[in-house]
C-alpha cells in the first residue's frame, strides 16, 4: 500500500521514540502502525492491534458522558472524512486492562503526493498524567500562600490581595476595608496550657473566620496571633458591624480543655481604604486602631 511505503525505518525509529502515542489508519481504518508510547498507555502492543481496526474491540473511545464514539464519527473518521486536522479533544479509552483511560487526543489527515487523503494519524497523550502534575502545581502553589497552621492566606497572600484591592478601589473606586484582629492574652494563654494548646486556639479563630466570612471577603493569618481581614465594597459603618459581627461569633466560640470549655475574645482595629493609603500604611493603621482596644479592656472593636 502507498501508505505503508511512507513508513520507513528513520521515520519509524522517531514514532517510536516520541513520548505521544500514535497509530496510523488507512481509509478504511485499518490499523497500520503502532508506537512504542502507545503500548505503553494502553497496554495493548502493536502485535496485537496492527491489521485490525480501531473501531474493533480495542480502544472503544468515548465521552465524558459514556456515548461510544466508534460507533458515530469519532474525531479520526472526520479527519478521514473531511481532511482537517482535530485537536486537544479528551476522550477515555480502553486499557486493556479493563479501566478507562483519560487521553487528550490530535487526529490529522494523512496524504500523498497529490494531495489526496489516503489516512489519517491519532495523536494521543495520558491526560491522567497532565491532571496529576496540575493538581499537584496547584497544591505546591497552596503551600506557598497559605498558612499551614490556619490553613488560611498568609501574610505573602494577604499583601497580594491587598495589592488588588488597592488597584481596584483606585480605578474603579470600589471601596474596602481592614480588619485587624488580636487574640486577646495569648501569650499569658500559651504560657498556661502550652503550645498545643495556642495551636488549637488559632485553629478555632481561623475556622470561625474562614466558615462565616463573606465570599468575597480574605482573611489571612498575618503573623503570631494577629489575622487580617479584607472586606470589600463596605463603607466605615458596614465595615463595623461586619468586625463586630465576626468579633461575636469568636467570643461565642470556645476549646475544651482538660473537659472545660475556654473562651476566646479578640480586639479588632477596622479601617477603610483611603486615596493617599498604600498596604503598609492600611495595615499600620489598623493596626495602630486596635492597641486602642487593648487599652479600652480588649474584646472589643474600634475604628477611625
Amino acid at each position: 500500500m502507498i501508505l505503508e511505503s511512507v513508513i520507513n525505518i528513520n521515520c519509524k525509529n522517531i514514532l517510536d521514540n516520541l513520548p505521544s502515542g500514535i497509530y496510523l489508519t488507512d481509509l478504511k481504518r485499518k490499523i497500520l502502525y503502532w508506537n512504542k508510547a502507545a503500548e505503553k498507555i494502553t497496554g495493548f502492543r502493536a502485535k496485537e492491534v496492527v491489521g485490525s481496526h480501531c473501531f474493533d474491540n480495542i480502544l472503544i473511545h468515548i465521552d465524558e458522558e459514556g456515548h461510544n464514539l466508534c460507533k458515530t464519527l469519532c474525531p479520526l473518521a472526520k479527519t478521514i472524512s473531511d481532511g482537517l486536522p482535530r485537536r486537544n479533544a479528551e476522550i477515555f479509552l480502553h486499557h486493556k486492562n479493563g479501566h478507562r483511560a483519560s487521553v487528550k487526543i490530535h487526529t490529522i489527515p494523512l496524504k500523498d503526493s497529490n494531495g489526496n487523503t489516503i489516512g489519517a494519524a491519532e495523536i494521543f497523550s495520558d491526560f491522567s498524567e497532565f491532571t496529576a502534575i496540575e493538581t499537584k502545581i496547584k497544591e505546591l502553589e497552596k503551600m506557598a500562600f497559605f498558612d499551614k497552621l490556619s490553613k488560611l492566606p498568609n501574610r505573602e497572600h494577604i499583601e497580594s490581595e491587598l495589592d488588588i484591592s488597592f488597584h481596584e478601589f483606585k480605578r474603579y473606586g470600589l471601596c474596602f476595608g481592614v480588619l485587624f484582629l488580636y487574640i486577646d492574652h495569648f501569650k499569658n494563654f500559651n504560657d498556661t496550657f502550652g503550645h498545643d494548646a495556642g495551636d488549637l486556639l488559632l485553629k478555632t479563630v481561623a475556622r470561625t473566620l474562614r466558615s462565616s466570612s463573606r465570599p468575597f471577603d480574605i482573611f489571612g493569618r498575618w503573623g503570631g496571633e494577629e489575622f487580617v481581614g479584607i472586606i470589600k465594597n463596605v463603607d466605615r459603618h458596614a465595615l463595623v458591624k461586619i468586625g463586630n459581627r465576626y468579633r461575636k461569633l469568636i467570643e461565642k466560640s470556645s476549646i475544651t480543655l482538660g473537659n472545660k470549655p475556654v473562651g476566646i475574645t479578640v480586639s479588632i482595629g477596622a479601617t477603610v481604604a483611603k486615596n493617599d493609603d498604600s498596604k503598609s500604611s492600611i495595615i499600620k493603621r489598623a493596626d495602630l486602631i486596635m492597641y486602642e482596644c487593648k487599652q479600652k479592656g480588649r474584646n472589643c472593636l474600634a475604628s477611625d
